[in-house]
């Protein structure tokens, strides 16, 4: 089966993130991957990551002021500058047909520490007010896959119909730090410049202080 389908769990004991890195899953929050088939090319399926980063701000604009929600090339979700979520593709061969998974952790009722960047959690932007009655605005996991779910299928669906551009436009708009400092860390280089958008593969566009643009495709990145 490829899918589609939803999956989540309430705990999650070998949490990996970009690159290979750990993601430390604490009780409470967020696990889940969406699987789908993928009828096209491998650098094509790999654009779902920014439709899945919309997918996940359009889902928290449910619960919080949105104007507090951005995004962090490639696909990491803020909330007030700080890190609440992050999404990692993977993909593969079945029976000669692609499929691809889009894994999400997202802090919910708490964060872990991390060294060289800032977190946060859901729980900590939603005023208390909220959070009693009937009419509660969080009320588990399971209405935010739902909701997760169904714009992820938008904005997969638009992308399949009409291209990327859409989801490089809608993706801009909420995007932290274009035209300001950006520092990327790549595995060979270390290159400063201004960060001026994001080129219809994917790359982040970076303008140096001799002029010239590098397209950074791979890497960790830092905006001042």
């Amino acid at each position: 089966m490829l899918g589609p389908i939803w999956i989540s769990t309430d705990v999650q004991t070998l949490g990996r993130g970009r690159r290979g890195r750990d993601w430390v899953s604490q009780t409470g929050n967020l696990f889940c991957t969406g699987l789908y088939e993928f009828d096209g090319k491998l650098a094509d399926a790999a654009k779902l990551s920014f439709a899945a980063a919309l997918a996940l701000t359009e889902t928290l604009d449910d619960y919080i002021d949105p104007s507090l929600i951005t995004i962090k090339w490639p696909n990491d979700v803020l909330i007030g500058g700080d890190k609440a979520a992050g999404i990692l593709l993977e993909s593969g061969i079945y029976e000669g047909r692609l499929w691809v998974a889009i894994g999400m952790g997202v802090n919910l009722l708490s964060s872990p520490q991390a060294d060289n960047y800032s977190t946060t959690h859901l729980l900590a932007h939603i005023a208390k007010e909220k959070l009693v009655g009937e009419n509660s605005v969080f009320t588990g996991t399971q209405p935010m896959i739902g909701k997760l779910a169904e714009r992820f299928e938008h904005w997969k669906n638009l992308y399949l119909k009409t291209g990327f551009t859409p989801v490089r436009d809608a993706w801009l708009a909420r995007a932290q730090g274009i035209g300001g400092p950006v520092t990327a860390k790549l595995s060979n280089d270390i290159i400063e410049g201004i960060a001026q958008g994001m080129d219809e593969d994917g790359a982040l566009e970076l303008k140096t202080e001799t002029g010239e643009t590098v397209k950074i495709h791979a890497g960790d990145v830092f905006f001042s």
